[in-house]
């Protein structure tokens, strides 16, 4: 066991602990690395052990707030999960005082929390994982009095912050320019998959359902996400042609059920040619991406789109698998010659690049293999860890040297 170097509490709401794979990649490698790491995040409903030590992390999870329809939701859940948080941080801080507080967005108000224990010397790291503002604007379509509101959050977060960790290039820039933070203050850690939970195993033609390819789509299912057009780009395809093809649709999310109906609408069910698998394993997550012929990402340009990495592009480039995604800036970045770009969220294009795309083995190959070179050169969850680790030593004020 490395020798202690501090003790890190990171803070999450968005998702329970470990699902959330990017915040458990960063507690593995710290603990790793010497660190004790204890983590704050919901609870999923299912779990009747919200408090454990998961691979020598303590994770404290509190029940997850009941979803409502309305704006008023989501200020109502900022407090429920502001106050739940800050009596775990209080109980750590009683058992064993902390140096840093990791905090992962959205939402970007837990800078209330680290103003108390800054004035004990505990740094406040904000790890930007989305643009609330952004997200709140793609989804609602307008800046109101709500998106002032995160916008001041935002703010206060970046403000309050001793250091950022930035998801991409276009992340830093935010930081810098909407958060006044100084290019030495801002780290770039990708959120690229591990290479060894990332290997291709040997497909499995019976997940074609009895067709001879497979599109595949990997992710979160909210509304932003755009699986919706995906199901419509599919119906389209269909009707233009394209034959002896299943798709695969794997993750969940709070647009699942109403994924589902749209689906039943479509007829994308009849003869299982759209299948929705839910949450997945691990290593049926490797059994479905080694068997399909392509993946989709069909996240639509947006405010907020348009910046993010999506974890998808680069987990499809980690097994290998071509992609068809919507024009995206960072998404442009990630994959460049392993994608093929549907410009203006044109769903009908994107049905005719999956037929384009299946029509052309020798391009799919190519694309294939630039896709899983650039992960393995720089893309990977290896190359960001040893960035995320630098990052720490700096601040906590330890090194090898």
């Amino acid at each position: 066991m490395a020798e202690r170097k501090g003790h890190i509490v990171i803070l999450v709401e968005n998702l329970p602990v470990p699902f959330d794979r990017r915040v458990w990649m960063e507690s593995t490698a710290l603990t790793q690395a010497g660190y004790k790491v204890s983590v704050i995040s919901p609870c999923p409903p299912e779990d009747d052990e919200p408090d454990k030590v998961i691979d020598g992390i303590h994770v404290y999870r509190f029940p997850m707030y009941e979803e409502k329809p309305g704006k008023l939701y989501y200020i109502q859940e900022f407090l429920y999960c502001l106050r739940e948080v800050g009596k775990r941080v209080k109980q750590i801080w009683n058992e064993d005082p902390f140096d840093v507080i990791h905090t992962c967005n959205p939402p970007d108000t837990f800078w209330w929390i680290a103003r108390k224990y800054k004035k004990h010397g505990v740094k406040f790291v904000f790890d930007h994982h989305d643009l609330c503002p952004e997200l709140y604007e793609s989804k609602f379509k307008r800046q109101d009095v709500m998106w002032k509101g995160l916008r001041w959050l935002e703010k206060k977060q970046f403000a309050t912050a001793d250091a950022v960790i930035a998801t991409n290039e276009s992340y830093k820039q935010v930081a810098m320019e909407r958060g006044g933070k100084r290019d030495e203050d801002v780290v770039v850690v990708r959120s690229g998959p591990k290479l060894d939970l990332f290997q291709p195993v040997e497909p499995e033609p019976d997940l074609k359902r009895g067709r001879s390819n497979m599109g595949v789509y990997l992710g979160v299912m909210g509304k932003q996400d755009g699986v919706d057009y995906a199901l419509r780009a599919i119906r389209h395809a269909v009707d233009n042609g394209l034959q002896d093809t299943s798709f695969t649709i794997v993750g969940k999310g709070d647009a699942f059920d109403s994924l589902q109906e749209e689906a039943e609408s479509l007829g994308l069910f009849e003869d299982e040619l759209v299948k929705f698998t839910g949450r997945v394993s691990d290593l049926d997550l490797r059994r479905y991406l080694s068997t399909a012929d392509f993946g989709i990402a069909p996240d639509p340009k947006d405010p907020l789109n348009d910046l993010c990495t999506m974890n998808k592009i680069i987990e499809y480039m980690a097994m290998g698998l071509p992609i068809v995604s919507f024009d995206l800036k960072e998404s442009r970045f990630s994959a460049q010659d392993a994608a093929v770009y549907v410009p203006n969220n044109d769903e009908q294009a994107m049905g005719q690049a999956f037929i384009d795309l299946l029509a052309d083995p020798v391009k799919r190959e190519q694309m294939s293999a630039f896709g899983a070179r650039r992960v393995k050169e720089g893309l990977s969850w290896d190359h960001s860890q040893g960035v995320l680790l630098d990052f720490y030593d700096r601040l906590v004020g330890h090194s090898d040297g």
